[in-house]
């Protein structure tokens, strides 16, 4: 019969099965051992500790930097995703990376921020991997032909979207070079991957192909990039439009380099000569006092 609690509720027991099931249940745990329980309750404790771990690194853990990227990310090539918060050149960006969920509705509980104060130090700085874009004005060099044409597309192609970036290693600059994909029209990135970003580049004729010591590009490989390069060069798209023979970013910054080393030497040797000048000037200026008490005695007249 059940009992009645008080206040008139009935508490209603368990069939006779549930409640045999826990008394097998308790009569087995009374047989294990105490130490043995200890153990298994630890070991559970651990892998439930260790897989947590892992879980939060591989998917939930935030780059705020390239600083926290670690070398067994890019030994693994990781694939991360996140937004495009600013372009400052034509093949490079700022990138807010945005493990896991919680950044969209209807399951949106993190917000990315949106001025350049609550950004600061919490951006990737990603080099597009495989393309070299014309040069902008900096480092007191002139800007290149198409620098702001390419930048401008560039912009309009990823500013303020998501973004796919598989991690590969940290330039001379501290950038990331980073293979990247543009995010799929139909299905979510992590189902399809979208079209590479440096291949688009190319074919709208904004870049040439990087092939530097080091390059990278990805699945499709060289020969395809010089492929897409050659067409737009053909169709005379983007920096091509006045013909294939301008000057190609890797022999603008070869020339520039090769011209600041011809005028460094040129200064080192003009600072040599004027210092040697002026030893001999001052050598005439002053010449040594008579040595003896012969030629103090005449130099006194």
């Amino acid at each position: 019969m059940p009992a009645i609690w008080p206040g008139g509720w009935s508490k209603v027991e368990p069939p006779e099965e549930i409640q045999g099931l826990v008394k097998r249940a308790r009569s087995k745990l009374d047989a294990i051992p105490g130490p043995v329980l200890a153990l298994s309750a630890f070991a559970f404790g651990s892998a439930t500790t260790l897989s947590g771990t892992f879980l939060y690194r591989r998917y939930f853990r935030r780059f705020k930097t390239g600083d926290w990227i670690t070398p067994d990310v890019f030994a693994r090539k990781r694939w991360v995703k996140g937004m495009v918060t600013s372009v400052g050149d034509s093949d490079n960006f700022r990138f807010y990376h945005t493990p896991a969920f919680g950044w969209r509705w209807p399951l949106k509980f993190r917000i990315i921020p949106s001025t350049a104060k609550d950004l600061k130090d919490k951006t990737l700085h990603i080099r597009i991997a495989g393309v070299d874009a014309p040069e902008a004005a900096h480092f007191g060099r002139p800007s290149q032909p198409y620098s702001e044409e390419a930048l401008a597309w560039l912009r309009a192609e990823i500013l303020g979207k998501t973004v796919y970036c598989q991690l590969l290693r940290r330039d001379q600059y501290s950038r990331i070079v980073a293979i990247v994909t543009l995010t799929p029209r139909l299905l979510p990135g992590s189902w399809a991957a979208g079209k590479s970003l440096s291949l688009e580049m190319l074919k709208a004729g904004w870049v040439t192909t990087y092939e530097q010591a080091g390059a990278e590009y990805g699945k499709w490989g060289k020969e395809e990039f010089l492929r897409v390069e050659n067409e737009a060069k053909a169709a005379r798209r983007g920096m091509w439009a006045e013909g294939t023979d301008a000057e190609s970013p890797s022999e603008y910054k070869r020339r520039h380099a090769q011209a600041e080393s011809s005028d460094t030497k040129v200064v080192d040797k003009r600072a040599k000569t004027a210092s040697a000048s002026a030893t001999d000037k001052k050598a005439k200026a002053d010449p040594p006092p008579p040595k003896g008490w012969l030629g103090r005695l005449f130099s006194s007249k």
